[in-house]
């Protein structure tokens, strides 16, 4: 009997976006179980709080049984060692994305020798998709349907109407 392979999806995911849901449902066909690993960095000032991300992620991946989400802060490969997990998923949209992400798996290997790296492109048509610019688009009023799920976006309207609404 094989033991079972357990991933680790990190990401602020604030919000999530359809690029990292198809990078999600992707993943959880390849590993036993992925846990999507909210980082708590307050560094980032996200948009909406850790236990919002990790609601709308669970809400989205409530269909497949081997996806768990949990927040997390310090060093991934501590994470890692906590949930026994092997491997590290990780998107990469461009050349820019590759330079980095390989700077931090290399960090990682480091730290945590048996800790696999694994690098998923998305879907075409999510290449460009960012978290950061979904935010920007929509807080400039334009469409993001079909960018994030629905229940995603209706939390996002929702959020950016509340804050407009505090601003006056």
């Amino acid at each position: 009997m094989t033991d079972s392979v357990i991933a680790l999806y990190p990401g602020s995911f604030d919000p999530l976006t359809n690029g990292h849901l198809d990078i999600i449902q992707r993943a959880s066909r390849l590993f036993d179980r992925v846990i999507v690993s909210v980082l708590l960095n307050a560094d980032k000032r996200p948009l909406f709080s850790p236990e919002e991300r990790m609601e709308m992620i669970r809400v989205v991946t409530a269909p497949w049984q081997n996806i768990g989400v949990e927040a997390f802060d310090g060093l991934l490969v501590d994470f890692a060692t906590v949930k026994s997990a092997k491997v590290v998923v990780r998107g990469i949209r461009a050349v820019t994305d590759y330079d980095y992400e390989f700077q931090m798996a290399l960090m990682n290997r480091r730290l945590k020798s048996d800790l696999e790296t694994v690098f998923m492109v998305p879907a075409l048509e999510h290449s460009y998709l960012s978290s950061s610019l979904v935010k920007e688009v929509c807080l400039l009023g334009g469409d993001v349907s079909g960018l994030v799920p629905g229940s995603v976006e209706k939390s996002l309207l929702a959020k950016i109407q509340s804050r407009d609404q505090n601003v006056d």
